[in-house]
């Protein structure tokens, strides 16, 4: 197979019997692949364009654990400070007294500070 039964050389356009136009459509599919390969080889090699995609993915994913965080302080405080009230009232309607006089400690206090301004 690929010689030439006659003369014992090869014969390479024996086997692929291509008229011009098949050969020029050959070339341009080469071609074609050629520069998507370059165009492809030309983008990884860009570092800029890199740094920036890389940053990009960073902002990203920054942004969507502070989302996540955010959420979750968002669930957790309002039931937390309900319930911290909640408990606070339940201790001073139980010890009035001694509810009454922290609050008025806690008053004297602010209105000191605010007095020495």
């Amino acid at each position: 197979m690929g010689q030439d039964q006659g003369s014992g050389s090869t014969s390479i356009g024996a086997e692929r019997a291509e008229t011009p136009e098949q050969l020029r459509d050959d070339i341009e599919r080469t071609r074609q692949n050629l520069g998507d390969t370059v165009a492809a080889l030309a983008d990884k090699t860009d570092v800029k364009t890199r740094a920036k995609e890389r940053v990009a993915e960073v902002k990203q994913n920054v942004t969507g654990k502070r989302e996540q965080v955010m959420g979750r302080a968002r669930e957790s405080t309002p039931e937390g400070a309900g319930a911290a009230a909640t408990q606070i009232k339940g201790k001073a309607q139980e010890n009035p007294i001694p509810a009454a006089a922290v609050a008025a400690f806690v008053g004297g206090f602010i209105a000191g500070r605010i007095s020495r301004r």
